[in-house]
Order: C-alpha cells, then structure tokens, then sequence
C-alpha cells in the first residue's frame, strides 16, 4: 500500500488546478508501482511520473497497461490521451537535438496539463537563420519555453524578439566547462532581455507546468458591486 511511504496528494487539483506528479527518481520500482495502483484506484485526473527509468516504467506500466510511456523523456502519462487543449499557445525550443529530451518532458507537460504545444528542435544560436525563420510562430505564442545547453544563450535571445514570456530551460549538454547545465543556467539567469524566468537544470517538468500556468485561459473578471467601481488604478495597482 502506498500510505506506508507516500501521502498522495489527491486534493491539488482542487486547490490548484493541476494534479501532483510523481517524481520516480530515488524511489523503489515497488513503490511507484504501489503509487500507480492507487491513482488507478482513486485519481481524478491526468497523472505523470517523471525521471522514470526502464524499471520504474515497467512497475507503472504494470499496473496502468495503456499508460504512455515515452522513454526518451524518461516520462509515463495516464490516460494516454490528453485533455482537450484549452488556453494560449505553448511553444517549446530545443536549441540541438541533445537538448530533445528535455524539451519533450516540457512539451509533453504542458500539452497533458491542457495547452495546445508546438515543438522546434534544433533551432540554436550557431545557426541564427533558424530562429529568424520561425518568427510567425513565435510570435503567436501565449509562452516560449527554450531548452539549452552548452553557452545557454538561446534564450535570451527569443527574448528580445517575441512580447511572450519565455521560460529557459538550462539542460545538462555541454563539455566540460558547461559544469553539466551549471553554465548556462547562470548564462539564462544574466539574460539581457527582461521578461526571462529560469528553471533548474533539466527541469523538464517545472518549465512545461509553469508554461501550462502562463498560458492559462483567463478567468473571468469580478463583477462589480451595484454602484460601485473597481478599485484597480490603470497601472494594475490598488
């Protein structure tokens, strides 16, 4: 039984709007297989079990046969199909082709959370014509989540071409002065272009969910009290 070592959080979608994953890393195949028999018993949405290698993939597969298990992002998903897409466009960006499978668990995050994702690969700042070329989708996006490597300077650059937020995304490609992601991470941090928020390294998961978040459709305005007015100044500010 999972309560023995894990207290699922069966309520967060409640609270939050988006239902907790399971982070298989350090965790026994045994007990991600426990977990997965208790979402199937008990859970109410989309569940993801994330940095899941070939053994926690078998536990979960066994107890949850149609789950989708993409093994390169090293991510299962249940029910395999997403939800209904709903809210902005999430473009994802992966600067090299090493980059990919940090990328896909963004991507596949923000789809399986709702948004509707595009995905571009092998789009990195040593060949800048790529980027320029692709500006019409860029542009449509609600938000861009950029993967990189090595100097980590893709970013900002989106940054300084799009309106949208762009979540960066350092990964671990590069040799041995990229520290594994340490480089770029701090490269992301010191962005030129404003509007960049960074994520840890390889943090597939974290810039796909903050992505779904930002590209969330908009709730509906308060009403206003019968001869009241709102109190928010122009500038957003109360």
């Amino acid at each position: 039984m999972a309560e023995s070592f894990a207290r699922l959080d069966h309520d967060r979608v409640d609270r939050r709007g988006y239902p907790e994953a399971i982070f298989c890393e350090g965790k026994t195949p045994e007990q991600v297989g426990a977990i997965a028999a208790e979402l199937r018993e008990r859970g109410r949405a989309v569940a993801l079990f994330t940095r899941a290698g070939p053994e926690h993939a078998r536990a979960v597969l066994a107890e949850l046969p149609d789950a989708r298990h993409e093994s390169d992002a090293r991510l299962l998903v249940w029910p395999p199909e997403p939800p209904a897409p709903e809210g902005g466009l999430v473009v994802v960006l992966a600067a090299g082709t090493s980059d990919l499978p940090v990328a896909l668990e963004a991507e596949l995050t923000a789809r399986y959370l709702g948004r509707r994702c595009e995905m571009a690969v092998d789009v990195g700042v040593a060949g800048l014509h790529r980027v320029i070329g692709m500006l019409d989708l860029l542009r449509s996006a609600r938000v861009v989540v950029v993967a990189a490597g090595m100097d980590g300077a893709l970013p900002s650059v989106v940054a300084g071409l799009v309106a949208a937020p762009v979540v960066a995304l350092p990964t671990s490609v590069g040799y041995g002065a990229a520290f594994g992601g340490l480089a770029p991470l701090l490269s992301m941090l010191n962005a030129c272009s404003p509007g960049v928020a960074v994520v840890n390294i390889d943090n597939g998961y974290g810039a796909g969910h903050l992505a779904a978040q930002i590209a969330a459709p908009c709730p509906p305005a308060p009403s206003t009290p019968t001869g009241g007015a709102p109190s928010w100044g122009s500038d957003g500010r109360e």
